[in-house]
């Protein structure tokens, strides 16, 4: 090991039946933790409570020097690499065993210039943070629909949100990162400089580097916006989703919208009678004038009598962390996912016909409306693919630490997408898990997207030391990515 710089932190690891050994990372300053930490475990968990792994360290970066410090620290170590921002991605890649998790989660800063209309976001903020710091000056750009969800997987994966159809995905808003490099070299990717790697890092996911600073567009929304679910008897489901079909086909580019088939959790805002019951949710958002919202949302409101209609005026930040409380932290996760057309009618009967059979209370299908501004961007203009796909399906299998669920969740899921077979148009790379057949990643982008974006790894990542992701090889025509998992959403 070379002297230590002025810096050093110390921490002693375990790797395999070796004695514990002091690991120095020359300049790191913030902490280094490992097994003989009281806590390591805590350290380690993420968001989903079924990821169970081990790392030997776990290096919590307090700024981008550290970053550095820690990278070089696994490439001259030959450790695996996970990257830590939020910790939100299903398929936990986050963590690692046996190699060091370079974790940003002490590095949640945001500032914005709202004269500008920019945010500058470091790269172990939550969505919570940004939304509270940005509404302040009554401006928002697109994020995660629950406040917990780290900023950086959900971009660089391409980030759908509430505000998607009016103003695009996240990395439609992405202006600029600041990124370390597989090489601990630091570099900023926008339009201007190192532009290969700035298309890459709008919806290539974490595959290039570890973006330490993110650079967002920021528009005016709200403090208050027209926000809330509707409901309907789940027995309703069917009809729901073809008057919903009609519904949105003229809807303003202002209505965020997704249908939710769930069964209904003990929220103290909802009557009690209702509890536990299966429903289909619409649940809206309006980024626009409260006034055009009412009106834009009056025909779904009339629609067979709702069950109950929580859609009202109410602050954006609040509406944004609603759902947390209905996939929480520690819960255990499982997701099928992928892109959907239209709602034909043979298309709505499998749906409604499948969304039901769960066996877990927590557990949920959501489907997501895209369109709008997120399909006005051309196809290969950034890394996102599937641009024209009408929606977003995720089906979402939750169960809490103790509950006999697991097995019959996870076989509903699978069974439920191979059900959707015939419908399929790609996949939102964000909702992968870590189980996926290695082609799904080139499902996800596309060939084009994905050829590219393999060319660009070659560039920045030609060893694939970031491969603990939803992993795409270097080189170009590199053929079908591994399946390591995926980033936050």
């Amino acid at each position: 090991m070379t002297t230590p710089m002025t810096t050093t932190t110390h921490a002693e690891a375990h790797h395999g039946s070796m004695q514990p050994t002091v690991v120095e990372i020359d300049g790191f300053r913030g902490r280094l933790i490992n097994a003989s930490h009281a806590d390591y475990d805590v350290a380690r968990a993420i968001w989903n409570g079924a990821i169970d792994r081990r790392p030997h360290l776990i290096a919590r970066c307090i700024g981008t020097a550290d970053v550095v410090a820690a990278v070089r620290f696994a490439r001259d170590h030959d450790l695996e690499i996970a990257i830590r921002g939020g910790g939100h991605g299903v398929a936990g890649t986050a963590v690692c065993d046996d190699g060091i998790v370079i974790d940003l989660s002490a590095m949640r800063g945001v500032r914005v210039d709202p004269a500008g209309r920019r945010a500058w976001v470091q790269g172990g903020a939550l969505w919570g943070d940004v939304d509270r710091e940005t509404q302040a000056h009554g401006l928002a750009t697109t994020g995660g629909i629950v406040s917990h969800t780290g900023v950086a997987g959900l971009t660089l994966g391409g980030g759908i949100g509430w505000l998607m159809r009016k103003h695009g995905l996240a990395v439609d808003n992405l202006l600029a990162a600041d990124v370390v490099t597989a090489d601990g070299e630091r570099l900023r990717a926008s339009e201007d400089e190192h532009p290969d790697l700035f298309w890459a890092l709008r919806g290539g996911g974490g595959n290039f580097g570890v973006v330490t600073s993110f650079e967002f567009r920021l528009h005016p929304v709200g403090p208050t916006v027209l926000a809330g679910p509707i409901l309907w008897d789940a027995s309703d489901a069917g009809e729901v989703l073809r008057f919903y079909r009609d519904f949105i086909r003229d809807a303003p580019d202002e209505l965020g919208t997704v249908v939710k088939f769930c069964t209904v959790p003990p929220l103290s805002v909802i009557p009690e009678e209702l509890h536990w019951r299966p429903v289909v949710m619409v649940g809206a958002c309006y980024a626009g004038p409260i006034e055009d919202g009412e009106k834009a949302l009056r025909p779904l409101r009339a629609f067979r009598t709702p069950l109950l209609d929580l859609a009202g005026p109410k602050p954006y930040v609040v509406f944004q962390s609603a759902l947390d409380s209905t996939v929480l932290h520690g819960w255990n996760y499982y997701w099928k996912a992928t892109h959907l057309p239209a709602l034909r009618d043979d298309l709505i009967d499998v749906i409604a016909g499948h969304a039901f059979s769960c066996s877990s209370p927590r557990s949920y299908v959501a489907m997501f409306h895209l369109k709008g501004a997120v399909s006005r961007v051309a196809e290969g203009a950034t890394a996102f693919g599937n641009r024209q796909a009408s929606h977003a399906i995720i089906v979402h299998a939750a169960w809490r630490p103790g509950e006999d669920f697991g097995d019959r969740e996870t076989a509903w899921t699978k069974g439920f997408l191979a059900a959707l077979g015939r419908f399929r148009e790609g996949v939102y790379v964000n909702f992968l898990g870590g189980d996926e057949d290695p082609g799904r990643v080139r499902e996800a982008y596309g060939d084009s997207v994905f050829d590219r974006l393999a060319d660009v790894k070659s560039s920045y990542d030609p060893d694939n030391v970031f491969h603990h992701n939803q992993n795409i090889r270097p080189g170009l025509n590199a053929g079908v990515s591994g399946s390591d998992g995926a980033g936050d959403t």
